[in-house]
């Protein structure tokens, strides 16, 4: 009998469980509605919020009261660029506190009276890997003293300094401290793939600004791809006239970049995938594929499609495809300054060297028995190349092959085992498994990525090869207006954990101190959250609602607030291969929702606090407040189903969202009535059992790409009435 039920629930779907939970909620306790709103989300108590926080901080007592009369004073021997960090901090705090300082425009001509901020540096410092970045940070009531060996050392002390801005009654103030501070790791990057998607100047340089507020010191540039070619070259004009679209970055753009930069500190990094993900360079250059067949040997043309691909591929053996890389290489290494150059190297699938009888045959009269070993070859050649040209070569996981020479850097991105292997082998080695940014994994799972854990046995010379590691985001699933939201503020933590102490890995306080950078982030100009409003009317949007208010996106922001886009590879998969192309709209609903939904996020540890505390006399205040929060919430989003609903009669694009709509509804009502259950010490019955394990089963899946990110809490919850 039982089974029959369940089948029966089963195919009746939501329409069954929202009668039956309407039979139950009719029980439910009335004391729980009367109980008054009055906590917060969180108890953590209130400290620094500081991210990446210091190697050694020591707060003391008393304030530095800041006025419109403060003025910074530069001391010592700094790069102009020194000057310009001084500058943008002022002008930071003064965007963030209203004030309006004396002190203009700062230069190595004034003479600054009575300065109260002092910035000391003994060198200009170079923007190149192992540079120098500490500094030292003491605060008085009277003064703010950076002391650095190196002007970017200062720089970041100007960083953490601009973070400890607070506010009291009184105004603005910043406390009294010392801090003493230095990076863990050397190499703090970020990927940004400009080719699957293209980005603008002003969109790069943003994302430079938001680097510096948080320390990273590498802006690593995918260049070229399948889908598209993005920088000039004047001695090959057809590698961008023909493999871009029109959109990529002129070289003068690109020096502007990199000036830009090295304002702040920060390498650039170009690269350029070579011998796979390279259809691009073969649309006015074919005849240096590998193609030989009708199948792989063109005309080619972009790739728009994702994910599918037939990997066109550099033919190895032809010496006029060197001529060819050592001409663009060349030219190409001199507009990048940075010691290393990136040629990708990663994810070529052989198929065109299988298909080509003369590679085979060159393959087997030189004793490379494999495409690894081909491929080595080729990395070789480049290698030969770039050396020749001042620069070390780095490339992804696949170029690390036996034999390649020490010189060489790899970037694991398939796992760390790769990265543990070449550290012990000697050599350089740069950690991005764990850091793909672009597959929406939580914060959370991001700042526990420990690229050095004690459970991995290294001697402290192979421990120095770990450089650091890079945030990666592929830019297949974000545009103009998401990518924001899909970089910051997660890569603040990830900042966090190349620069601060091991030890550093307290999730709740990361969580608190993310709240308050994620706020000066925008002040950089950081889009994650002022984007959001924009796209919820993009939705909304009908004939019937011209321009939506705030009434009529509320429906839709208390749904999308408690949902998360599906993690990894998992849409492209739902969506098929052949719809996962450039064309695809990031207008919809997986594009609107956070990766890492805050307000779930509260709302899971409030309840988790709850169930801990409940029975216990002496939290009861604490409990009765954390009941107060769930309470709340759990009605808004019982209630919001009905004008979500309405809201669906104009709003199409909506449809694919009713059924988490009504679920989200379902599941309140559920743990409003578990609730209830608990505090009147009502056992729950079989059948309330099995209607909710069907509810939450069905909830778990995910529909437009999106999933519902409470679940965990009914579940902790439902296993509580349960007895469990």
């Amino acid at each position: 009998m039982l089974f029959l039920r369940l089948k029966l629930v089963i195919l009746c779907g939501c329409c069954l469980l929202a009668s039956a939970f309407n039979v139950i909620a009719q029980s439910k306790n009335s004391k729980i509605a009367s109980i008054e709103n009055q906590a917060s989300l969180s108890s953590t108590a209130q400290t620094l919020a500081l991210m990446p926080f210091p190697a050694e901080l020591s707060l003391k007592e008393g304030k530095f009261r800041l006025a419109t009369s403060s003025a910074i004073q530069i001391q010592g021997n700094p790069h102009q660029r020194l000057y310009s960090a001084a500058n943008r901090f002022l002008r930071s705090v003064g965007n963030n506190t209203g004030l309006h300082f004396g002190q203009k425009h700062l230069t190595p001509q004034d003479t600054v009276l009575l300065p109260s901020i002092f910035v000391n540096c003994k060198r200009a410092g170079k923007v190149e890997f192992g540079e120098n970045e500490s500094y030292a940070l003491t605060i008085t009531p009277e003064k703010i003293t950076i002391q650095a060996e190196t002007d970017i050392g200062a720089i970041r002390g100007l960083s953490t300094l601009a973070q400890l801005v607070t506010s009291d009654a009184d105004g603005y103030y910043i406390p009294v401290l010392v801090v003493n501070d230095k990076p863990r790791f050397p190499w703090r990057g970020l990927m940004l793939d400009v080719a699957r998607h293209f980005f603008s100047v002003d969109i790069v340089k943003r994302q430079l600004d938001l680097l510096e507020a948080v320390k990273m010191n590498v802006l690593h540039l995918h260049l070229s791809d399948d889908q598209g070619f993005r920088l000039e070259s004047k001695l090959f004009p057809k590698l961008h006239e023909m493999g871009s679209d029109g959109q990529y970055f002129t070289q003068e753009e690109m020096r502007g970049i990199i000036r830009y930069a090295d304002e702040r500190g920060i390498r650039i990094i170009p690269e350029f995938d070579l011998p796979g993900h390279s259809t691009s360079w073969f649309i006015g250059y074919p005849e240096f594929s590998s193609g030989s067949t009708a199948t792989f040997g063109g005309p080619y043309k972009l790739e728009r499609r994702f994910g599918a691909r037939t990997n066109p591929v550099m033919n190895p053996i032809k010496e006029e495809t060197y001529t060819f890389l050592d001409g663009f290489f060349k030219e190409m290494c001199e507009l990048f300054p940075d010691e290393y150059f990136h040629i990708g190297g990663d994810e070529n699938n052989g198929r065109q060297w299988a298909a080509n009888p003369d590679i085979q045959a060159y393959m087997k009269a030189n004793n490379l028995p494999t495409k690894e070993a081909l491929q080595n070859y080729f990395n070789k050649r480049l290698l030969g190349i770039l050396t020749k040209n001042n620069k070390k070569m780095m490339g992804w996981d696949e170029i690390f092959v036996e034999g390649v020479p020490k010189s060489i850097m790899i970037q694991s991105w398939q796992g760390k085992e790769a990265l543990y292997k070449a550290a012990r082998q000697g050599y350089t080695a740069l950690l991005s498994h764990g850091y793909y940014i672009d597959l929406n994994q939580s914060t959370e799972f991001h700042y526990l990525n420990e690229p050095l854990p004690d459970s991995v046995k290294l001697s402290s010379v192979e421990a120095k090869l770990i450089a650091g590691g890079e945030a990666t985001m592929w830019s297949e699933w974000v545009d103009k207006d998401i990518l924001d939201s899909r970089i910051w503020p997660r890569t603040a933590a990830i900042a966090e954990r190349l620069w601060s102490k091991s030890g550093q890995n307290n999730v709740v306080d990361m969580y608190r101190r993310l709240d308050a950078i994620s706020m000066l982030l925008e002040e950089k100009g950081s889009t994650h959250e002022r984007n959001v409003p924009v796209l919820l009317r993009r939705l909304v949007q009908s004939p019937q609602i011209p321009f939506p208010n705030e009434s009529d996106v509320k429906p839709l922001q208390n749904l999308i607030e408690v949902l998360e886009t599906v993690k990894e590879y998992k849409r492209g998969q739902l969506l098929g291969t052949q719809n996962y192309s450039t064309f695809l709209p990031l207008t919809s609903i997986p594009d609107v929702v956070r990766p890492d939904s805050r307000t779930a996020r509260h709302f899971r540890a409030t309840m988790k606090r709850y169930l801990q505390t409940r029975t216990n006399p002496t939290l009861a205040e604490a409990s009765e407040a954390d009941k107060a929060v769930l309470i709340r919430h759990l009605q808004l989003w019982k209630d919001n189903h009905t004008p979500f609903v309405r809201l669906l009669e104009t709003a199409q694009r909506l449809r694919d969202l009713e059924e988490h709509s009504l679920l989200l509804s379902m599941l309140s009502q559920v743990s409003l009535d578990a609730l209830s259950m608990l505090e009147n010490n009502i056992p729950a019955t079989a059948q309330w059992k099995e209607i909710t394990m069907l509810l939450i089963l069905r909830a778990k899946q995910p529909r437009a790409f999106t999933e519902i990110m409470i679940i965990p809490a009914v579940e902790d919850l439902a296993k509580a009435v349960s007895g469990k």
